[in-house]
């Protein structure tokens, strides 16, 4: 029996320092709760940071996915990835950004297709640029998710990119409003943010998800939701990201 096609979700933003990849390995960490296995991807490939802050141990990387396809030297997805845990594998970003350029864009298909029966859920993370790698992942990609701050030079690049994204007819992306990063900035409420995006604030990742030494789990190499010591591990904030992620993963037919 063929396995069931995995969800392929992208996370993006527009802005370093955003938090965006903290929470999409968030969202690895509640899939693997709800016993779904997860494929993370780095596609942030001059910065990627996934495979530091899990202190990735392999050494083949993107670069080498697609140094060995070019090559047909390919034999085995499984000989690119990290696995973090059961449920969680990695394919990490370049160690050296100077191979990122040296990343066809029309590779990125064939990595999904490669992947798409093998996982429940495919998680990229991006750049912060519209760039052709960037464009072709979205093009690919079931749901996107974009993370944004309450922050005025954020509030315009947001309202550029949902401006982009419904110029060329996408439908199938969110907005995550990221309080948690700078939990003492309020600059503006969200009837003010609303009205700048012109979108909705699709979800929000409330203030009391702010870690003071978040440091001290990248340097562990912890997805930091998985930690049960943390107070916004409470049922609440769960119960927030695991809506957050089964929207993700919804069939867009079942809005439609």
């Amino acid at each position: 029996m063929k396995s069931a096609k995995g969800k392929i979700v992208t996370v993006t933003s527009t802005k370093g320092g955003v938090g965006k990849t903290i929470a999409l390995l968030n969202l690895a960490g509640t899939y693997e709760k709800l016993g779904l296995k997860t494929l993370v991807i780095d596609l942030d490939l001059y910065g990627g940071a996934v495979a530091t802050y899990l202190n990735s141990n392999n050494d083949k990387t993107i670069f080498n996915l697609v140094e060995d396809l070019t090559n047909n030297r390919y034999e085995k997805i499984e000989d690119y990835l990290f696995s973090y845990s059961d449920k969680i594998d990695i394919i990490a970003a370049p160690k050296d950004p100077r191979m990122a350029g040296k990343i066809d864009s029309k590779y990125i298909p064939l990595i999904l297709r490669n992947v798409i029966y093998k996982y429940n859920v495919i998680l990229i993370d991006t750049s912060h640029t519209l760039d052709e790698i960037n464009v072709v992942t979205l093009d690919n990609s079931d749901s996107i998710l974009y993370v944004f701050t309450n922050d005025t030079f954020d509030l315009k690049n947001t309202k550029s990119f949902i401006s982009i994204m419904k110029d060329v007819g996408y439908k199938n992306y969110y907005t995550l409003l990221n309080e948690s990063v700078h939990p003492g900035r309020n600059h503006y409420s969200a009837f003010d943010i609303r009205n700048i995006i012109k979108n909705n604030i699709d979800f929000t990742i409330s203030k009391s998800m702010y870690v003071r030494n978040i440091d001290k789990f990248i340097l562990d190499g912890k997805i930091i939701i998985q930690n049960k010591n943390l107070s916004f591990t409470d049922r609440k904030e769960w119960e927030k990201l695991k809506i957050l992620a089964n929207t993700l993963i919804k069939d867009r037919k079942e809005e439609n």
